[in-house]
């Protein structure tokens, strides 16, 4: 439990941030003290509201000096509760905001902690590259938060994760020192990387303040279509069609299936059938290449083939942007869709991908015998591995009544993952939500060598405490 934090040091921290810095008016913090989905509702005795790097560390310092907890905090994009206070101080990057350099020739960009995912791939477009990460907030999910999670995406299967895309990082340690590791350099063999311990910590080691970015080329051809299937299996066979037929020109391969669909098509305006028929399964494919009219040229090929081998029942294709941005906004919009459903277990997991099919299978007939009636919606980035497998309440069932065997019905769910040698947590990290569970997969080895690591860099435990054991 998170103790009171002192008069005094609140008046020290409002003091280094200035008049403008910081906040208390319970209309400013109530959208920072609820997570998306209204799981978790926290509290704070101060908001933060640092412009600098140097007021990030005056914060930090003095509040390792007293022993007081903090918790940072990007976009309040998360869905594992790790960035919601209960009495800590809330340190919100929002104000981090500057865009330091562009450099095409080094394929880099440097960025701040608060520039929001969407306006950094709109800087990158500006000099001529592209930046690759891509999710549905990104709007409104900020840098030092994607590096904070190690986010993933729709773009993993060419790209990787954040943790593939960043060079360099700035950052404030927990003692309140500046960690100056601003590098753009893709080859620099001088001992630990300790920019990595950062990348997935989920701000337990310190608070990520500015990034160096990967920029690669801009892709000058394009091609989406969306593909309906029998079977999660078929979308697999056809994964592996693709790469082979596209010599790894596949950029985003995203599965859906037919009741998160229709929640979507229900219960988000303006959204319509992508395909003449319903099917069982969908897959949204987008194929980049650098040369004009390859891309095109191979989905065009690839769905021929597909045909002919009868691994997938229809298509269509993309004839413009306007189309691809509507297929694309089933998939993205598959969580806000589920929202009217009623209540929900949600499981981020991610297995190999040649045991992904037998998983969705396995895992919808384990969560429907554990509680009948429940209606299983599976959509993710196949391509990577990493399903999203949520269980919806019966329809008609009282929502409470189901959250209350969340725990239990995940359990089914993650040991299956654990049998699959998979991993519970592919991209919205363990947060809140996940942390105590954590312990039941991870090894005796792994828990404490990441405890140590910790104890290491935060040995007061003031960095978001109920993170990360």
């Amino acid at each position: 439990m998170t103790l009171p934090v002192p008069a005094d040091v609140l008046s020290k921290l409002k003091s280094v941030l200035g008049p403008d810095g910081w906040s208390v008016d319970p209309d400013r913090l109530a959208p920072k003290l609820v997570e998306w989905r209204g799981r978790w509702r926290g509290e704070t005795p101060l908001l933060a509201l640092p412009r600098t790097t140097e007021e990030v560390a005056a914060v930090v310092g003095i509040c390792f000096e007293h022993g007081v907890a903090i918790t940072p905090q990007g976009g309040n994009t998360g869905l594992v509760g790790g960035q919601i206070p209960e009495g800590e101080i809330l340190l919100s990057t929002e104000r981090l905001r500057r865009v330091r350099d562009v450099a095409p020739i080094d394929d880099c960009i440097v960025v701040e902690a608060g520039v929001t995912l969407l306006e950094t791939q709109q800087a990158a477009a500006e000099a001529g590259r592209f930046f690759p990460l891509s999710l549905a907030a990104e709007g409104t999910a900020t840098i030092g938060g994607n590096i904070s999670t190690n986010a993933g995406g729709t773009a993993v299967l060419r790209y990787g994760v954040m943790r593939d895309l960043v060079l360099g990082l700035e950052a404030v340690l927990p003692n309140g020192e500046v960690f100056q590791g601003l590098k753009r350099l893709r080859k620099d063999n001088t001992g630990y990387d300790l920019k990595q311990l950062l990348i997935g910590a989920e701000g337990t080691l310190g608070v990520i303040t500015a990034a160096s970015l990967k920029l690669f080329p801009v892709m000058v051809s394009r091609a989406t279509a969306v593909v309906g299937l029998a079977s999660p299996q078929a979308a697999v066979d056809l994964l592996v069609r693709a790469k082979a037929e596209t010599g790894g020109g596949v950029e985003a391969f995203e599965l859906m299936g037919r009741r998160g669909v229709e929640n979507v098509l229900k219960n988000i305006p303006d959204t319509r059938e992508m395909l003449s028929e319903p099917h069982p399964w969908y897959v949204l494919i987008e194929l980049t290449s650098g040369e004009p009219g390859a891309a095109e040229a191979g989905m065009e090929r690839l769905l021929a083939a597909a045909f002919e081998e009868g691994l997938i029942a229809d298509a269509a294709l993309a004839q413009n942007e306007a189309q691809a941005k509507a297929f694309w906004r089933v998939r993205e919009d598959q969580s806000a869709g589920q929202k009217p459903e009623g209540a929900a277990w949600k499981h981020d997991v991610s297995v190999p991908l040649s045991r992904i099919a037998d998983f969705i299978v396995e895992a919808t007939a384990a969560a429907e015998r554990f509680h009948p009636g429940a209606r299983v919606v599976a959509f993710g980035h196949v391509g990577d591995g990493n399903v999203h497998f949520d269980v919806l309440q019966p329809v008609g069932a009282d929502g409470a009544a189901f959250s209350a065997l969340r725990d239990e019905g995940s359990k089914i769910i993650h040991d299956l993952v654990a049998a699959y040698d998979g991993s519970i947590s592919a991209e919205h990290g363990l947060g809140r939500m996940k942390s105590a569970e954590a312990l039941r997969y991870k090894s005796p080895v792994q828990v404490e060598a990441m405890r140590a690591i910790r104890a290491a860099l935060d040995p007061k435990r003031i960095m978001n405490p109920r993170v990360l054991f």
